[in-house]
């Protein structure tokens, strides 16, 4: 279905690109009389919502620099029976990051404690919080390059502003 050059440049203009994607689709199915005027507007806005939603997690995931994408579903728990899955489960919550309390997870080499850091990381990206990973060496690096240059307040106050912080 055609439609008028107008309406594509309106879009455009708005910056509402999850509209103009699915515009030539949903003017189909209002043609068929799939969808009445308010649901056409309606569905649109839809459109819009969820292309900004996504936009929002990939740049959220992007700025977070997980070394690799991990969630708590993709977690093996029976790979190691001595992980607290009700524990882990209820970190994945993140009532910790409403409430502002910090979570330390420790153990020795290999049980997982980096896949569910960076899990949980996920969901709080997925939530709409900001994330930072980082390798505790590399933020000493980076501090530590701060008070050379005297960026150090700038630095920190960088590092202070996500939601999650994740130290690996």
């Amino acid at each position: 279905m055609t439609r008028p050059h107008q309406i594509e440049e309106s879009l455009k203009s708005l910056r509402l690109s999850g509209m103009l994607e699915t515009l030539d689709a949903r003017l189909a199915q209002a043609k068929a009389g799939e969808l009445g005027h308010l649901e056409l507007l309606q569905v649109l806005c839809e459109d819009e919502i969820a292309r900004r939603e996504a936009a929002g997690l990939a740049n959220r995931l992007a700025a977070a620099r997980f070394e690799k994408a991990c969630t708590i579903e993709e977690f093996d728990f029976s790979y190691n029976t001595k992980v607290p899955v009700a524990q882990i489960r209820d970190l994945a919550t993140l009532r910790f990051v409403e409430s502002g309390e910090g979570v330390i997870i420790h153990g020795p080499v290999g049980v997982g404690k980096t896949h569910i850091a960076q899990a949980l990381g996920h969901a709080a990206c997925r939530r709409g919080h900001h994330v930072i990973f980082t390798k505790t060496s590399r933020l000493l690096a980076e501090l530590g390059g701060g008070h050379a240059d005297r960026t150090w307040a700038q630095r920190l106050r960088r590092l202070a502003k996500p939601a999650v912080l994740i130290l690996d």
